[in-house]
């Protein structure tokens, strides 16, 4: 089987979802979408300031994500889109209806907390203070057994990364 139309490179914060999914979409011939540049002002405003979002401030966002995903699947198109997706709630309008849903792949992208800390330790000019991290740990809801997705753990180097993404996303179904 061939990949799926969508793959959604999903995480915590400083997990390398923007640099694995732009490789991901070279590799794949398909289009990409950065996530957070989806974000509306006054939720980069709110994280920046070390403000975790709620859900209220998340659904508008998610909501303009699957748009997005629903495009690429009604135009037969591929993509990859960056999103934390961190609950399952959050995956299930990114997947919409049970259309949408089949062409869908959630590429999990995670680490060890001490790795994310180095990680953010080291980024500049992010809106993402490391303050946030544990409010996204504690959020994140583990891909469950019927969900179509793979774990993909970020400590390699990010070509051997990438390369795991790129088995797991083109794996036979």
């Amino acid at each position: 089987m061939t990949a799926p139309l969508v793959v959604v490179v999903m995480g915590t914060t400083s997990t390398g979802k923007s640099s694995v999914g732009e490789r991901l979409a070279e590799s794949l011939g398909a289009g990409f979408v950065e996530g957070d540049d989806l974000h509306p002002q006054a939720n980069v405003d709110k994280m920046a300031s070390g403000t975790p979002l709620t859900d209220d401030d998340r659904w508008p966002w998610l909501e303009l994500v699957a748009e997005r995903i629903r495009e690429a699947v009604s135009q037969r198109h591929r993509l990859v889109v960056t999103c934390s997706a961190l609950k399952r709630a959050y995956r299930d309008v990114l997947r919409g209806d049970e259309a949408t849903a089949a062409e869908v792949f959630f590429c999990h992208l995670a680490g060890s907390k001490a790795v994310l800390e180095e990680r953010i330790a080291g980024r500049r000019g992010h809106f993402m203070p490391t303050s946030l991290l544990d409010s996204q740990l504690d959020t994140l809801e583990e891909l469950g057994p019927d969900e179509q997705g793979a774990r993909v753990d970020v400590a390699p180097p990010l070509d051997e990364v990438v390369r795991t993404a790129l088995a797991e996303v083109s794996a036979p179904r």
